[in-house]
């Protein structure tokens, strides 16, 4: 087995296709890095694998890719490279890829991906990996996780109190951990809001108690996240929550040409930077810090620095926080924000227990 310095950190960010497998995977992997020397006086390669969303899923793969550049930018000495996954069938190749590339931190971006990435970290003791929105007890696997529930709740208070028809929705790209912990706490945020103001505020497409739902089955269908939220409208929703990647800027979109029939909450990057053109309807997001924790781990790992411990993000370390809410800031009530901000500090004391199934362990 070669040597490395520390552990590569085989990041899985599902990022796609491997060069290795380019004719099965899909896509030649990306480049954007330099030959300078690290301070071992060796070059450090991070490469990230990014799920079925693709790199412009607007949501956690173009978080991961960001978190990539900006080490790059900290650290000249880190080359940085990304693979686009088509199918679930690429996820193993394409990590297997980068390990015979000899990539340093390989980072695995997605829970769909954690089934693969198990199977290659087992196979590969002496890489470094990385895996965003899963959990494993492998040594040589550095998790990233979110306590989204936390941000979420705060989202579904905010709903609660912005509805104008007493109904909001949510749908999900798939029913797996990542997707329902958004969902849980923002029916949660709902109910709070119910019981503080004495509401009825109905929450369409997701019941916690049942964890059963509305899904595309689907992270990259634009289409037909247009379709669930064109049902939820007619069911009289004016506020939705997509937790799809790319498929919910088909509700986005949707929304703007509405001309402001309803409005949307975004997840995982502020939806005013990640989708622009929709932020007139974007009445906040649900921010997942995936930038700032994958930007941490390449930067520590070109220095040689341990990667043992897990990341958890939470509203007390900023790894899950609300998004400002740019062309709402004028129309959400000065009382909400007081009380949303009354909410944050309770959970961040304990005051307030906000929890999920799907919760890191």
């Amino acid at each position: 087995m070669r040597p490395v310095r520390g552990m590569r950190l085989v990041a899985l960010v599902a990022v796609g296709g491997l060069t290795l497998a380019a004719s099965a995977c899909g896509e030649k992997p990306t480049e954007n890095g330099s030959t300078a020397a690290s301070p071992t006086g060796k070059a450090y390669t991070a490469c990230m694998v990014t799920d079925q969303g693709g790199l412009d899923d607007k949501s956690f793969n173009a978080s991961a890719w960001k978190g990539l550049e900006n080490a790059k930018a900290k650290n000249p000495a880190i080359q940085i490279k990304n693979v686009q996954s088509k199918t679930e069938a690429d996820y193993e190749p394409n990590l297997n890829g980068f390990v015979q590339q000899k990539c340093d931190f390989v980072l695995a971006v997605g829970g769909l991906m954690s089934t693969a990435l198990e199977k290659v970290a087992k196979a590969n003791p002496n890489q470094q990996f990385g895996i965003v929105d899963a959990g494993s007890t492998l040594p040589n696997v550095h998790t990233m996780q979110y306590r989204t529930e936390q941000a979420a709740f705060l989202a579904g208070y905010l709903a609660g109190g912005m509805t104008k028809s007493g109904k909001v929705a949510t749908y999900g790209g798939m029913k797996i951990p990542p997707v329902t912990i958004f969902m849980d706490g923002y029916a949660d945020g709902v109910a709070e809001y119910n019981k503080v103001k004495s509401k009825t505020v109905q929450v369409l497409g997701w019941n916690k108690a049942k964890q059963t739902g509305t899904f595309t089955e689907d992270f990259d269908a634009p289409d037909k996240g247009k379709a669930k939220s064109d049902a939820f409208v007619a069911q009289g929703a004016d506020i939705i929550l997509p937790v799809a990647g790319k498929t919910g800027t088909g509700t986005a979109s949707a929304a703007k040409a509405s001309g402001g029939k309803y409005s949307v909450i975004w997840v995982d990057q502020d939806g005013c930077v990640s989708n622009a053109e929709n932020c007139p309807v974007f009445l906040t997001t649900i921010v997942k810090n995936v930038t700032d924790a994958v930007t941490d781990a390449v930067v520590k790992g070109a220095g040689g620095e341990d990667l043992k411990a897990p990341y958890v993000g939470t509203l007390a370390n900023n790894g899950v926080s609300l998004a400002p809410f740019h062309d709402f800031e004028d129309k959400v009530p000065a009382e909400l924000k007081a009380e949303i901000d009354k909410l944050k500090a309770d959970i961040i004391a304990g005051t307030i227990n906000v929890n999920s199934p799907a919760a890191p362990k």
